[in-house]
Parts: structure tokens; sequence; C-alpha cells
């Protein structure tokens, strides 16, 4: 096997692994918050056990650590919201709505970055109207609070997405994803002592507590490190057509493994049919250069939205 096709085969594999983050937040009973905790908690003391990482840490200007932590509360928010809309809708639902970061992306990104706005990009955003309207009506009415949801969670993976582009290069990207999930952790823990949330610092079960193990540690960090090596390998534009299927593969897993398709009509596949087809035609629209992708925002979104 080559090194090139070695490549296309970890890509994939990644992507199928993010795929599974989903359905693992379907089925752990813990809260969205006390999962999202949890989650950020355990990646966080795993990068801290890297030597690399304390380096590095010391090396870095405060101002920039600071930057990198206000970050993290936007990764903690995607998480956040993305977690709720599966569990207040289910997880096709959710990955269908993440699969929507990267057309917020072209309208945010400029903004963040300084780069000059495409007209063209408003194509993008225009064809997927008809795809989320489709969706809206082909999921049951108690589930249309977790798109509204899981909407906005595209929106903060959009946001926090085009920072760590500002951002790329001050330091590495298991050092930065252990500054953004360090601070994840400690805005969500302010949050929650602020809202005396009741139940919120649970100690997870046999079951849970496996299923986050498996969802930090399978489904975070073993992806992160395997797309490290990818991204030195493959063009961002393969890069981004493979990260692009992550809902595919997740709405997939959710058909095969929760039995989804029983709680959807066919105008919702129809609908997530139509947002790809725009999100897959996006470079081909915008006709500019595609960007290599930042490892670190492989690591800390649901959506590995590349621009």
């Amino acid at each position: 096997m080559t090194a090139q096709a070695k490549a296309h085969w970890q890509l994939h594999f990644c992507v199928l692994l993010w795929g599974f983050t989903a359905i693992l937040g379907k089925l752990i009973t813990l809260t969205a918050l006390q999962l999202v905790w949890w989650r950020m908690l355990i990646v966080t003391l795993a990068l801290l056990l890297l030597p690399k990482v304390w380096r590095e840490l010391r090396a870095l200007p405060l101002r920039t650590v600071a930057a990198y932590a206000g970050i993290g509360v936007l990764v903690a928010m995607h998480w956040l919201t993305f977690y709720s809309a599966v569990k207040l809708a289910n997880a096709s639902v959710a990955a269908t709505c993440i699969a929507l970061a990267p057309v917020f992306l072209a309208v945010i990104e400029p903004l963040v970055v300084g780069r000059r706005f495409e007209p063209r990009e408003l194509l993008v955003g225009a064809a997927v109207v008809p795809g989320v309207a489709l969706v809206v009506g082909g999921v049951p009415a108690d589930m249309r609070l977790g798109v509204a949801v899981g909407v906005v969670s595209a929106v903060f993976c959009a946001t926090f997405g085009a920072f760590n582009k500002r951002m790329a290069e001050r330091t590495g990207p298991l050092t930065i994803t252990c500054i953004e999930l360090g601070a994840g952790t400690a805005f969500l823990t302010l949050v929650t002592a602020v809202w005396h949330a009741e139940g919120s610092f649970v100690l997870p079960d046999l079951h849970d507590g496996a299923l986050l193990l498996i969802l930090a540690l399978v489904c975070t960090l073993l992806p992160f490190a395997l797309a490290m090596a990818v991204l030195r390998k493959l063009t961002a534009y393969t890069v981004q057509l493979a990260t692009n299927l992550e809902p595919v593969y997740a709405i997939v897993l959710a058909v095969l493994l929760l039995g989804e398709q029983h709680q959807l009509d066919a105008w919702f596949y129809v609908g997530v049919a139509i947002i790809l087809a725009a999100v897959f035609m996006h470079p081909l629209l915008t006709r500019r250069p595609i960007t290599k992708p930042h490892p670190v925002v492989l690591g800390t979104a649901e959506s590995k939205a590349a621009d």
C-alpha cells in the first residue's frame, strides 16, 4: 500500500470515528452539560501528561494563552449545544445541523481573518435554505427545538474555527487543544457553580464512564493524532471532501445502530442531500484556493469544516 493510499484510509477512519461522537452522545445518559464537562476534562488531563505540551505552555505569552482560552469558551458552547441537539432530537438531526458549519464559516471567516468577502459564497447559503426547510418539515414537532439548537451549534463551530485559523501556527496543535479544552472545562465549571445546577458534577456510572473514555480518547485524541499525520500527505481539497462526509457517516451509523430512520420523515433525508450537495459544491462555487485545515480545528469540532 502506498503512503498516499494509507493516508486516505487513515483519513476516512478519522471521519468514521468523528461520526461516532453523535452516536455516543445519544447513548451516554448524562445531560449535555455533564457529558461535555467530562469529555473536555478527560482530554485536557490526557494532554497534560505530555511533556511537550508543558514545554510549549511555558513558552507562550500570557496574551496568546488568553486568546486561546477565549476560543475554548466557544468550543465549549459548540459542544454543549451540539450534544443538547442530540438529546433534544437525535444524532441524525444534530449531525445534519453541523453540516451547515461551512456555510456559516463562509460568512464569518472574512470578518474574523480580514479577507475579502466573496458574494458568490451567498449562493451556498441560498442553496441550503430549501434543504433546511425540508429537514425541519421532516422531523417530528417535538424535535424542532433540537434543530434550532443544532443550528446554533453550527454557528459556534464556524466561529471558533475562524478564530483558530486566525491564531494558527502560534504553537503546537496539541498545546492549543489543551488550552482550549482546559479553558472550556473551567468555563463550564464556573457556569455550573453560578447556576447551582444540581447533579451537574455527578460521577458517571460504569456504562457512561466507559463510553466517555471512548468518546474522549478513541473518538477525539486518536483521530486528532492521525489527522495531524494525514494533513502532511494529502491535498487540502481531498481533506475537505473527506471531512465533509462526517454527517453522512453519522447519519448512516444512527440508522444502523439507533434505528433513527423510524423517527424521521423521508423529506428529512431529501433535505440532508440538498444541504450536503451545497457544502460539497462550496469550493467550486467560490473558485478560490482551499487552505489546509489547521489540526486543532480537527481536534475540537464535531464538524471538521475547513475553508
